[in-house]
Order: structure tokens, then C-alpha cells, then sequence
């Protein structure tokens, strides 16, 4: 039995932001509240071991405001290591428009930062690309990077959501203007 995994590659990001400020506390107020300890995350891309059936939709033309799909089928093979904390993926896909496209991703989870670092290589390179770091929420992983596209730096977001027991939702966007659009 094989699990599906949806992947979508899109053209622009839009990020929100909020940050919070807090006063200083008076000496009345100086006193110490317990805070909630950080959720262990180690296990948050547990859904994807295994042998999954791939679909992929990709643009034609990124951060051109193309509206042509390109659409790859394929597989994914991921292997757990060092007890949990990293992963290993392998991943190949073929397009009738496109060709095909073999990568590889290492996931490494920092029990420190509570964050998983994604490191992604493909067979046209040969080397690991900066890494995406992030973390889940709630059921929906959040991933951030800035990459080199074109010669210009952009901004890199990979969200999985929609996740159940046989299949999860991945989009990759790309923002040339630091998240606006």
C-alpha cells in the first residue's frame, strides 16, 4: 500500500508578522512565572517514513507570473536516522513536459532549538542547497530560507499541512521582496 503525498510549487509568499512587545518588569512585578517548556518536535515528520506515491505541480516560469503548470509523477523513499532526530528522503519524480528529477532531502532535528533543519540536494548539482529551518505548529510545519535565484536573494517558504495517516500537503513559495508578496 502506498501513501500520496501532494507537492506544489508556487510564485509568491506572503508572510505575516506580529511581534510582541513586552514592558520591563517593576520591582513589584519582579517576580518569576513558570514558562510552558518547548514542544519536542522530533517526531513531527514521523508521517513521512515510508515508500510514498508522488504528485507534483510546479510552474512553468518562477516569480514570472506564469500560470502554466507543470505536473510530475514519482515516488519517495524516507529512512529514519540517529534515533529519531534526522531523516533521510529520496525522491524521484518524471514529467512527460519537463523530464525527470531525482533530489534528496536530510532533515535534522536540534533538540536546543526545537527546530528541524531541511537540506536539499538534486543530481543536476550535487550539493546540498542552504538549509530551510523551521518547525510545526499545530499540525501544519513552517520553513524559511533565503536562497540565491537568478543573482537575486529571495525569500524561500515550505509549508506541510493537510497531514493524515496516508497523505500530507508540502507548497514551496518564493518572494522577491522579503515576504510582501
Amino acid at each position: 500500500m502506498h501513501n500520496a503525498i501532494t507537492y506544489t510549487w508556487r510564485a509568491a509568499l506572503v508572510i505575516a508578522a506580529a511581534v510582541a512587545v513586552r514592558p520591563s518588569p517593576t520591582a513589584a512585578e519582579g517576580q518569576t512565572h513558570p514558562t510552558a517548556e518547548p514542544r519536542d518536535g522530533q517526531h513531527d515528520f514521523d508521517f513521512e517514513l515510508g515508500r510514498w506515491k508522488m504528485h507534483l505541480k510546479r510552474l512553468k516560469e518562477r516569480l514570472q507570473g506564469s500560470h502554466e503548470w507543470i505536473e510530475f509523477s514519482g515516488t519517495s523513499v524516507t529512512r529514519p536516522a540517529w534515533n529519531g532526530k534526522a531523516q533521510v528522503e529520496e525522491f524521484e519524480v518524471d514529467s512527460p513536459v519537463a523530464g525527470h528529477i531525482e533530489g534528496m532531502t536530510v532533515r535534522l532535528y536540534s533538540p536546543t532549538s526545537h527546530q528541524w533543519s531541511l537540506y536539499w540536494a538534486n543530481q543536476k548539482n550535487g550539493h546540498f542547497d542552504v538549509p530551510t529551518v523551521g518547525e510545526f505548529k499545530d499540525g501544519r510545519g513552517e520553513f524559511y530560507d533565503q536562497e540565491l535565484y537568478e543573482g537575486r536573494m529571495i525569500l524561500v517558504r515550505y509549508v506541510w499541512s493537510n497531514i493524515t495517516r496516508r497523505s500530507a500537503h508540502f507548497e514551496q513559495s518564493f518572494s522577491t521582496d522579503g515576504g510582501k508578496t
